[in-house]
């Protein structure tokens, strides 16, 4: 297959999500610019000479960068390089991966200055989603490059790029990337694999790669994770039509496949296979020091946990998207969707991902069940439904990466790179009376919900819940309340139970927001038969 043809597969594929959604939230760069006899195109000898003219407020950035209590945007000098994958170094300089350049670049938040390494091996005007990137003991970046199918090294030390063919028989799309140990763990999302490179093993004149094949045929490969006893968990999946929670004892297969050489070993006997419940588009995948598998549903505002003990899966839900994310002009928008993204654990345990169709990043802390999501400051209205309203839109934010208290991540068409201080105090804290409540069919609760302010403004409370249609509905006693900064206030919720509403147990998430940042809490709901 061709690799223009592949990408429109891909694009078109996500295009089907984006209208089941009604907005935007994934990969929308993979569809080709569509062919026009009138083309004008302003050569300014930047990269965005790539784009005509008409495109540029679209995929270059459509304003300066913005700042808010908790969130910094940092504009990069070069116009048009679309920032995608990102990482950290030990001596906490960010790098990351430009799409529509072929480099990587480099910022030193102390100096705040930005460093950008030309890429003389990148052919001219191409451009290319460049997944994921990860920092090498050695002191290089790997990176991975779908247009191309190559897995890139770049060597700090001295500028150089190394680039490696990627294993593409067929279909490929080298995605995410992660070194574990002396190896690189890649997954092939439209390729159906995971793949391991070994650098200590590559000679002069080729890349050597194993290859696990994925178990469900004609499907996508998502995300991975390793967990503590170096167990490999990722997705693999069928739009629309489910698919399955993978566990590879890739430690054990490769040990026994080395014994038997030649022999063959066969791979089912290492790997189980869970059932995922009903996700359309399950992507990123983390998996916590406890051993509980979380991944995230792209299509949806929804995430889910694995306990690989009792073989349970619990489902909870992201906070409304904002209505400034999604815009709704048209009023067709009906049920609009948050499209949690990439997951990983910061240094506290507490799990992070980009929201990306609302324009957040949320940090999640399973111990205690609560969420806090950070509102990003840049919009660009042309990837939502904002015509003509003007504080709407969305930075495609694609990818993230922790250090310490700082969460980087990229605006892949505002240009910027960003960075989420999470030291910084919120600006209230809630805390419920009850968090596990059990109702009969037909029958409702009233709880308390305290909100202890540091700071006064203007706050609304909020809620969401993983039940379908209205079998569960929330009633606040007010929408929104003045604060101050030393007084707390209690706010009633009232919880129902539809009457027709199915047996189980359910999450909802009880919170209160301002413009920056919205705070919730989950209660469990059981409903019984």
């Amino acid at each position: 297959m061709k690799k223009k043809t592949k990408g429109l597969i891909v694009g078109i594929f996500f295009a089907v999500i984006l209208l089941t959604s009604a907005v935007s939230i994934a990969l929308p760069n993979l569809m080709p610019a569509p062919e026009s006899e009138e083309v004008t195109v302003t050569v300014t000898g930047t990269p965005a000479d790539n784009f005509p003219d008409d495109q540029r407020a679209q995929f270059c950035g459509s304003e300066d960068a913005k700042s808010n209590t908790y969130i910094r945007e940092y504009e990069i000098q070069t116009k048009c390089t679309q920032p995608l994958a990102i990482t950290t170094d030990p001596d906490g300089n960010v790098w990351f991966a430009q799409v529509n350049t072929g480099k990587v670049a480099k910022f030193d938040p102390n100096a705040e200055l930005f460093t950008e390494y030309e890429n003389p091996e990148w052919p001219p005007k191409a451009r290319s989603m460049m997944w994921g990137i990860a920092y090498s003991p050695d002191g290089s970046l790997w990176f991975t490059d779908d247009a191309h199918d190559s897995v890139w090294k770049f060597s700090i030390e001295d500028g150089k790029y190394d680039r490696h063919g990627y294993p593409s028989t067929g279909d490929a799309l080298p995605q995410r990337l992660e070194i574990s140990g002396s190896q690189i763990i890649i997954n092939d999302f439209t390729g159906n694999k995971i793949t391991f490179l070994d650098p200590a093993s590559q000679s002069a004149d080729e890349t050597a790669y194993r290859v696990v094949a994925s178990p469900l045929e004609d499907s996508f490969t998502g995300s991975f994770a390793v967990d503590s006893d170096d167990n490999i968990w990722y997705t693999n999946w069928q739009f629309r039509q489910g698919g399955a929670l993978i566990k590879f004892d890739q430690k054990s297969y490769f040990e026994a496949s080395a014994l038997a050489k030649d022999a063959g070993i066969p791979l089912f006997d290492f790997i189980q296979v869970f059932q995922l419940p009903s996700m359309n588009a399950p992507n990123g995948i983390s998996v916590g020091n406890d051993g509980i598998v979380w991944i995230a549903d792209t299509s949806s505002s929804f995430f889910y946990s694995f306990d690989p003990l009792t073989e349970k899966f619990t489902k909870y839900t992201t906070s409304k998207p904002d209505i400034s994310s999604y815009g709704n002009a048209t009023g067709l928008i009906k049920t609009p969707v948050s499209g949690p993204y990439w997951t990983d654990f910061d240094q506290k345990g507490r799990l992070v991902f980009n929201e990306q169709s609302a324009n957040r990043i949320g940090i999640f802390d399973p111990s205690i069940e609560s969420l806090v999501e950070y509102n990003i400051p840049s919009k660009n209205t042309i990837w939502a439904d904002c015509d003509p309203l003007t504080d709407c839109g969305l930075a495609q934010v694609f990818d993230f990466t922790t250090q310490n208290d700082k969460i980087w991540f990229t605006e892949w068409v505002e240009n910027n790179i960003a960075v989420l201080d999470t030291s910084i105090p919120l600006p209230f804290q809630i805390e419920l009376e009850q968090t596990e409540i059990t109702l009969k069919k037909g029958e409702q609760v009233e709880l308390s919900m305290k909100v202890i302010p540091s700071s006064a403004g203007k706050i609304s409370f909020t809620s969401s819940n993983t039940a379908s249609f209205s079998d569960i509905i929330v009633d606040f006693d007010k929408a929104e309340q003045e604060i101050s900064g030393n007084e707390s206030a209690s706010i009633s919720v009232t919880i129902e139970a539809n009457n027709n509403a199915l047996s189980g147990t359910y999450k909802v998430l009880l919170g209160a927001q301002n413009d920056e940042v919205s705070v919730s809490q989950f209660v469990t709901i059981i409903i019984e038969k």
